[in-house]
């Protein structure tokens, strides 16, 4: 790593920003958990895959200023968070009611665990508000962007995949420990119940671009 591109102290900074942002729980880390309840560790590595793909891309939209563009179209923004919070609360009333139901192996396609993921990834505006952080506070004007992305890409998706792979570890230890337990029912209304609340909050949200 060149000083010339990012400090070692500015790089442990951002890594522990990083850390922060993708260990906070959100609906990454609920649908991650439900996950492996329900589909096992290594089927929901998917899913982790989906939000390593929605992390990629926003680091690039990113570098290309284009979350800054998002966040500072009222309209766009509108769209997006309604669009996003009706999608989160269908998840979370769809799980809530479902909660009583014997658990077992989801047969659900692996593109399907995918695009889910991927959607619940993309529609957060924790992510938009988090990449316009990390550029905001952490890009240095003066060198080029690629050269410090070559830093910042590796660190950012590094930490968010051993995040959610430890979250997908959990709800697969949770889906041995409780199968079919009472346990297992509210823990899934829990789940259930986030969703809602991510969904409302999201409805709820002012752009990330505003004060």
């Amino acid at each position: 790593m060149r000083d010339a591109v990012m400090s070692f102290e500015a790089w442990i900074i951002f890594a522990l920003f990083w850390v922060v942002f993708v260990t906070t729980p959100g609906p990454n880390a609920v649908n991650c958990i439900s996950n492996g309840m329900t589909l096992g560790f290594r089927r929901s590595l998917i899913g982790v895959l989906a939000i390593l793909t929605q992390a990629t891309l926003f680091l690039l939209l990113s570098a290309f200023g284009v979350t800054a563009l998002i966040a500072a179209s009222e309209t766009a923004f509108f769209a997006a968070k309604l669009l996003g919070a009706a999608f989160l609360i269908y998840l979370g009333v769809r799980g809530w009611l479902s909660a009583k139901k014997p658990v077992r192996v989801d047969e659900r396609p692996g593109s399907s665990i995918y695009l889910r993921a991927l959607a619940i990834a993309t529609i957060n505006p924790k992510s938009v508000a988090g990449y316009l952080a990390a550029f905001s506070q952490f890009v240095q004007p003066g060198v080029p962007i690629w050269d410090q992305m070559a830093v910042i890409m590796p660190t950012a998706l590094t930490l968010t995949a051993l995040s959610y792979i430890g979250f997908t570890a959990l709800g697969a230890g949770l889906g041995r420990a409780a199968l079919g337990a009472v346990f297992n029912v509210w823990f899934r209304r829990l789940t259930g119940a986030c969703f809602i609340i991510y969904g409302v909050l999201l409805g709820t949200a002012t752009s990330p671009g505003r004060v």
